[in-house]
């Protein structure tokens, strides 16, 4: 017999078989309230067992539990560090080759609508001389302009050429490109030289033939040249 304290607060023996449903109705707890109190107890203590089961996974495993964290800890494997880029290796030609180089490729940009514009004001002006003044010094303006690019790019491109005379790639495409436009600009010459002269009227006709062939042939040649340079990675 164990001893256990009555309703009167003084010590007393529990009997051998005494059960915790007997501890509730000494308590004076019945019916509903007797039910409500078993699943009360039932409940906190299935907490108190779930809590400790978690309390002792954490102190075994701190490291698991959220895969990002484990993916951020040290034990994931290091990634390689990228090796450096090398820097690109120097230019052989000199700051003057270069800049001559570039003279070169932006003034390029400007033949092909000068051709188109050269050849339309030439086919604007009218069959009979002494007419249309202003379109004609239109006319001679820009292929007085045109002249001058081919000048300018023949001086720029040929210095570059025989720097680069002993660089074998695209050797034989820049040799070509530069015949053709040097050609193309004897070309422009010969049709500014041809240009027919209002002042002998009996001429004009056959002079303005052969000035509109020699420009067409001349615009031709360049346009090949043109087309070669930039189709054949000449840069």
């Amino acid at each position: 017999m164990l001893p256990r304290s009555n309703n009167y607060g003084y010590a007393t023996t529990v009997p051998p078989g005494y059960r915790f449903y007997d501890c509730l109705t000494d308590l004076g707890l019945t019916g509903v309230y007797m039910r409500v109190a078993q699943a009360a107890i039932v409940i906190c203590l299935f907490s108190i067992t779930i809590w400790a089961q978690e309390t002792q996974t954490t102190e075994l495993t701190p490291d698991q539990g959220n895969p990002s964290d484990a993916s951020q800890s040290g034990t994931s494997a290091p990634q390689p560090v990228p090796a450096p880029q090398p820097p690109p290796p120097p230019s052989p030609y000199s700051r003057a080759y270069e800049l001559r180089k570039d003279i070169h490729k932006y003034a390029s940009y400007a033949t092909l609508p000068l051709f188109a514009a050269e050849y339309a004001l030439g086919q604007s002006l009218p069959s009979e001389p002494g007419r249309s003044g202003s379109m004609r010094g239109l006319h001679a303006a820009v292929g007085t302009g045109l002249v001058g690019l081919f000048f300018l790019n023949t001086a720029t491109g040929g210095w570059n050429l025989w720097q680069s005379r002993h660089e074998t790639s695209h050797r034989t495409t820049r040799f070509i490109h530069s015949a053709l436009m040097i050609a193309s600009n004897a070309g422009f010459v010969a049709t500014a030289a041809s240009a027919p002269s209002h002042h002998s009227p009996s001429g004009f006709d056959h002079d303005r033939t052969v000035h509109r062939n020699i420009a067409i042939a001349s615009i031709a040649v360049g346009t090949a040249g043109y087309l070669l340079a930039l189709f054949g990675r000449l840069d």
